[in-house]
């Protein structure tokens, strides 16, 4: 067999091992794909008779190389060994939004509550007779001082101080839902 033909042989069967390493890893593949690949290069270079031919294959390699293990690992993880390296996404049940006790807290948005405690700037607010923990925009609000619940984010009722008492039989009759 020619020379030349075995140095193209071991670059093939460097990227096969390549391939191999990415489906069983263990680094023993890879170390004998790169030294398989490095072989057959050297012989390239010693074997060929022009000259280009070793440098042809080295510009291969660099487009080759670096386009197969993109294309590798972006199907990989499909893989039954690859979805064993990669966390995969959380259920739309265990998201914090999505808890029974914030989606409770959903329904203050809009509410109007009185401060039990100073708000510096969190503390404690009664919603009809429920106290909730809250934390306002930055600003320190004094107790029993009237505030609207202007958000909910990740379980925190955000409120904000009114400037006057609000009418709270305009409030009875209101629907937040």
């Amino acid at each position: 067999m020619h020379a030349l033909t075995i140095a193209f042989l071991l670059i093939v069967a460097g990227v096969l091992l390549l391939l191999a390493e990415l489906l069983l890893p263990s680094g023993i593949f890879f170390v004998l794909s790169i030294g398989a690949i490095a072989a057959g290069v050297a012989m390239t270079f010693i074997y060929s008779q022009d000259g280009y031919t070793g440098w042809l294959t080295v510009l291969v390699l660099f487009v080759l190389l670096p386009t197969l293990v993109g294309v590798l690992f972006h199907y990989w993880p499909r893989t039954r060994m690859g979805r064993r390296f990669f966390l995969h996404g959380t259920d739309e049940d265990s998201t914090l939004a999505s808890m029974p006790v914030n989606l409770e807290l959903e329904q203050l948005r809009g509410r109007v509550g009185r401060t039990l405690s100073a708000l510096r700037p969190a503390g404690v607010v009664d919603f009809d007779g429920r106290r909730v923990d809250t934390i306002t925009e930055g600003m320190m609000v004094e107790a029993d001082r009237w505030v609207r619940c202007i958000d909910v984010k990740a379980g925190k009722v955000v409120v904000r101080p009114l400037e006057k008492k609000p009418d709270l039989s305009a409030l009875e009759n209101a629907d937040f839902g």
